[in-house]
């Protein structure tokens, strides 16, 4: 069945065979996710070769996603590997420390000092630890275990409330987007930007570094900071999507706070025309279960019926005993919630004003289509704009998007309810409606006498240049 919620699948130990990629691109993933919190350059190299035959062999373009690490705001190592805190027990945050032990631990992020002060919380290990600041003397950071437990090498710090200081992009960050580049990745994850300057020099130094290559890749920013959410519309207008990074973001702002700002971040991207992935734990008990808890099958259809384009697996597809199995499982949720999902577009059309004519053109094909009962809507696209546009409106009608270009091709792998198909030529109109017709008949998606909503550019060939609506039925001369 046609599945309009798309999927990011991360790889890694246990997905990282051409084997394992192949079954997993054809259980349904459409974003294979590098993380480059671990790894060498040479691990990626590989990873996306594989991912590249894979798609190869599997007969559609996938696309890729380099997710930045970002700063590393963790403690450092321990003689013992890890020490127990107790509740009440003092411990200290040493910048200075190079071992730490059951007294101290040192700190990867040196500046952490000049960003506290007391009274602070720091929650360290996904909150699983917390500490209680008391004073700042110089490098050391004092503090009282307010609730304690194992804590172990390079384990995360957070302040609660946010707050730290420490940039979006490292030095390692901007050499790992020349890695990335020079991959020909399709996507760069930015994590824990602050602000919308935070993805313009992102974009920036990407383009920079893709430019030897011929590549601009869309950029994606990571909301996992607290400072993220009050500047939320200046990072979308700066990006061209968004990431619900449930893990961080939890920690600062609370669990609590977190389903109703997944929910204000979907509708916020899907008003400004970006798209938006919803991530975390979504399918976590997968990582060693062949079946999902009834939560999790709740969560990712409520991700669904919130609106996101796609929903992501971490450790389930990079770790877990069952990468396949929980991608296929996804699929089969996705598909089920979709089923329940009502379409408002009349409403969504209500007081909404259209200045430029491929906008014009694209929500009038949404709005036919729907109306008169289309079985798909095709557009013929360069960059891939009408049907990002169309993808933010759900019709429960499919739309294909025919483009020459490869690169819209794997851009278009995140959007909503749209299938990126390739065609040959965009030279003559009448040749490419033609084959664009018969591409999506070929493939199952209509049959004879099935109507159809196209729409195209005339002259073809130039990004943003849709003008032409055309209704027909299939097998009727046009």
């Amino acid at each position: 069945m046609h599945r309009a919620t798309k999927i990011v699948a991360t790889i890694g130990p246990a997905s990282s065979t051409p084997e394992i990629l192949l079954q997993m691109i054809q259980a349904g993933a459409d974003v294979v996710r590098l993380n480059f919190s671990h790894g060498t350059a040479d691990d990626h190299r590989q990873r996306a070769e594989f991912v590249r035959e894979a798609a190869r062999q599997a007969g559609r373009e996938v696309a890729i996603m380099a997710d930045l690490q970002g700063p590393k705001i963790r403690v450092g190592k321990f003689e013992n590997g890890k020490v127990t805190l107790n509740s009440g027990d003092p411990f200290i945050l040493d910048a200075d420390c190079e071992l730490g032990n059951q007294e101290r631990a040192g700190l990867d992020y040196k500046d952490l000092p000049r960003d506290l002060k007391p009274g602070d919380v720091l929650l360290l290990n996904d909150g699983l630890i917390v500490l209680n600041v008391q004073r700042v003397i110089g490098n050391e950071i004092h503090t009282i275990v307010k609730i304690g437990g194992d804590l172990s090498n390079n384990k995360g710090i957070n302040r609660q409330g946010g707050g730290l200081s420490a940039p979006a992009l490292t030095a390692k960050d901007m050499e790992d987007i020349r890695t990335a580049m020079a991959l020909g990745v399709d996507f760069v994850a930015v994590s824990f930007p602050k602000n919308a300057t935070d993805m313009e020099m992102a974009r920036q130094l990407a383009n920079i570094a893709g430019a030897p290559y011929g590549i601009k890749p869309k950029m994606i920013a990571k909301i996992e900071r607290a400072e993220a959410i009050p500047a939320l519309q200046g990072i979308l207008d700066a990006s061209d999507g968004i990431m619900v990074a449930r893990g961080d973001l939890a920690v600062e702002v609370g669990n609590a706070a977190v389903p109703a700002l997944q929910k204000r971040m979907i509708r916020m991207a899907r008003e400004s025309n970006k798209f938006v992935i919803t991530a975390t734990q979504m399918m976590e008990s997968m990582i060693y279960a062949p079946v999902p808890t009834r939560a999790e099958v709740s969560d990712v259809a409520n991700a669904v019926l919130d609106g996101t384009d796609a929903v992501m697996l971490s450790a389930e597809s990079a770790a877990g005993k069952y990468p396949v199995q929980t991608i296929e499982t996804m699929a089969a949720i996705c598909i089920e919630a979709e089923k329940s999902e009502q379409s408002e577009l009349d409403k969504d059309f209500l007081d909404r004003t259209f200045t430029r004519i491929d906008q014009s053109i694209a929500m009038g094909a949404l709005f036919t289509a729907f109306h008169l009962g289309a079985k798909a809507i095709v557009a013929l696209t360069e960059s891939g704009s009408t049907a990002l546009w169309m993808s933010r409106h759900w019709t429960h009608v499919p739309i294909f998007a025919l483009t020459p270009r490869v690169g819209s091709e794997r851009a278009m792998a995140l959007y909503r309810n749209v299938t990126s198909l390739h065609l040959d030529t965009n030279t003559d109109r009448d040749t490419a409606l033609q084959q664009a017709l018969e591409t999506v008949v070929s493939k199952g998606y209509a049959s004879r006498g099935d109507m159809v909503v196209l729409t195209v550019g005339e002259p073809m060939g130039q990004a943003g240049g849709t003008n032409t609506l055309k209704i027909v039925r299939v097998g009727e001369p046009y």
